[in-house]
């Protein structure tokens, strides 16, 4: 009974000349699924965010009136964490780029570390030491904004779904 009503209404509906024009409008039910459309340039410019965080002071240490940043501590006491941010941010952005699937694979791993490594360094260079804390910079937000927004790219795929499933066959 449900499907011969759905038929006769059908029928009805297509009378009119405004019918067909019905099925070449689609609407967007979020903008932020716009998003994917963009999601490979958002995460160069993450990267490039992160780039020049790491060039930025992350920490003051009033003790010994110094600046850390990501490639210089005092007696390289931290090392140089800004090595490994880049290293990891640049295979997760770069396979962004390129529509293979193990290289989106690539990306999840990659990108994965790179968050957990900033995270740690945020905890790290922020954290006290013999009963004094250092004063936490911009850069250090940053590093760690950017981390976790090219991470966030990672999941959003540019690309069609039909050619995803064809490349899984």
């Amino acid at each position: 009974m449900a499907e011969w009503l759905g038929r006769a209404l059908q029928k009805l509906l297509q009378r009119f000349e405004s019918a067909r024009d019905l099925k070449a409008k689609e609407t967007k039910p979020f903008a932020f699924f716009d998003m994917v459309r963009y999601s490979k340039w958002i995460s160069l410019l993450a990267f490039l965010l992160l780039l020049g965080a790491c060039f930025m002071p992350w920490t003051f240490h009033a003790d010994i009136n110094k600046s850390f940043n990501a490639f210089f501590t005092e007696r390289n006491m931290y090392g140089k964490p800004g090595k490994l941010l880049l290293i990891l941010a640049g295979i997760t952005t770069a396979c962004s780029f390129i529509k293979v699937l193990w290289l989106k694979r690539t990306a999840f791993l990659a990108g994965g570390l790179n968050v957990a490594y900033a995270i740690k360094n945020f905890l790290l260079f922020g954290s006290c030491y013999r009963g004094y804390c250092p004063e936490k910079q911009i850069g250090l937000y940053l590093m760690l904004i950017s981390s976790i927004l090219i991470f966030i790219m990672a999941f959003l795929p540019e690309g069609n779904a039909k050619r995803v499933e064809e490349q899984k066959k």
